[in-house]
């Protein structure tokens, strides 16, 4: 018999008994559709843990403080009250303490660091576009370091002169804009104190509106606007008086090691300082998703187990069925290896229909799913696809799921090989 031939009686042989078949291939169904799933969950939260990575640092650095308590986070943009506004610019508005030129020679003397820069702080008050009122703006000072994950426009230039800002997407709405597509090429204006207290506005482009993200917060300014409020913050101040920041980014080798990591972060504490690395602030997450996907895959692959000893038993009555039958192919001179090729290839074909129901099934409810799930109770996480079907997993899964099959195949294939054709010809 060749490969069609072959492949043609396979699946009419499964079909004879439909009901054991059709049983046989609901528990493939199942382990494949609980396979798929996970998987999507898995891809889907991992590239959002990546774009995490993305949106929050490179990684290697560390992103060093004084210790102090981290305040609570309050959602979306507060609204500005000018009566609370703190004249001056000094840095006591802000709960962490400054980092002095010692706190640098300090952190530059840790082994391992190989250099440390302090990030450039400039303090606007408020931000406003049309009559929508005035907001308080929080801007991230490391966004130089981060890739912020896009709901709409283009990153950030800053090559060039025209002042530049990523809004988060929780202001397009405050600032009475019509959507994130459309707040794109928008104008605000941004307020800002000078050194005795007097304000000043700076206008800007929105670029773009990047997605909330659970480390990195704030806008994200580019270095012709940074530039642009940081001289008007300047007007006042006495040439003697030293520009102080709350941040200092410190670079590491890339390839240093996890011991020498945690070194520099003991060393750095040791000395007052909190030094966090993307893996600090992201790694536990990585591993609980991780946890969770493993225990939920183990849960499919019991199924899938489950399902190939239905195989065994379906093929093993069917061998039990069919026994004249094979010992007539035997004595019509087909060899052992062509009636073990039949056998696996019905045991491969009950597999594959299993598992492209069963992922089929679940890209289809998973994709349902998907929709109602990121815009209900998981509609604060904004860039998170639960569920991710990527073709590479889906084709893993389904040669997975065949391979079982072939697997539980084996033995009823290796007992109809070894028929005795005289004795299955007299087989009541």
């Amino acid at each position: 018999m060749n490969v069609v031939d072959t492949l043609a009686s396979a699946i009419g042989n499964s079909l004879r008994s439909k009901t054991r078949t059709l049983l046989t291939v609901l528990a493939i169904f199942i382990g494949a559709f609980t396979l798929t799933i996970t998987s999507a969950i898995g891809t889907g939260v991992s590239d959002y843990i990546d774009n995490q990575i993305g949106a929050f640092g490179a990684k290697d650095v560390l992103t060093v403080t004084k210790a102090s308590d981290e305040p609570a986070r309050q959602e979306g943009p507060a609204e500005y009250d000018p009566d609370a506004a703190i004249v001056g610019a000094d840095l006591t508005q802000f709960d962490t303490e400054p980092l002095l030129d010692e706190d640098l020679d300090t952190i530059r003397g840790i082994d391992g660091v190989l250099d440390v820069s302090a990030v450039r702080q400039v303090r606007p008050r408020y931000i406003e576009s049309g009559n929508g009122g005035k907001y308080v703006l929080d801007v991230n000072a490391t966004a130089n370091l981060t890739t912020p994950d896009l709901a709409a426009g283009t990153q950030l230039d800053n090559s060039g002169t025209e002042p530049q800002i990523l809004l988060l997407s929780s202001y397009v709405d405050a600032l009475g804009l019509p959507n994130a597509a459309r707040a794109i090429g928008s104008t605000v204006r941004i307020g800002i104190a000078d050194y005795t207290g007097q304000l000043h506005e700076v206008a800007a482009t929105v670029t773009g509106v990047q997605n909330e993200t659970i480390l990195a917060s704030g806008a994200a300014l580019n270095e012709a606007l940074l530039e642009q409020l940081h001289t008007v913050q300047s007007i006042g101040q006495p040439s003697a008086t030293t520009e102080l920041s709350v941040v200092a980014t410190a670079h590491f080798d890339p390839a240093a090691s996890e011991a020498e990591i945690d070194a520099m972060q003991s060393a750095l504490a040791d000395a007052g300082f909190q030094a966090a690395t993307v893996s600090d602030q992201i790694g536990v997450i990585q591993t609980v998703v991780d946890g969770i996907i493993a225990v939920l895959n183990s849960f499919a692959v019991i199924a899938l187990i489950a399902a190939g000893f239905g195989i065994v038993n379906t093929l093993l009555m069917s061998v039990q069925e069919r026994t004249r039958e094979i010992g007539l192919m035997k004595a019509m001179g087909m060899r052992g290896a062509s009636i073990y090729a039949l056998f696996s290839t019905e045991a491969v074909f009950i597999g594959f229909l299993g598992s492209v129901l069963g992922a089929a099934a679940a890209i289809g409810i998973g994709s349902i799913a998907n929709g109602l799930i990121v815009e209900s109770f998981l509609a604060e996480l904004e860039g998170l696809q639960v569920l991710r079907f990527e073709p590479v997993p889906v084709a893993s899964i389904l040669l997975t799921v065949m391979a079982i099959a072939f697997l539980a195949g084996t033995l009823p294939a290796r007992r109809a090989a070894r028929q005795n054709p005289i004795e299955a010809l007299r087989y009541e």
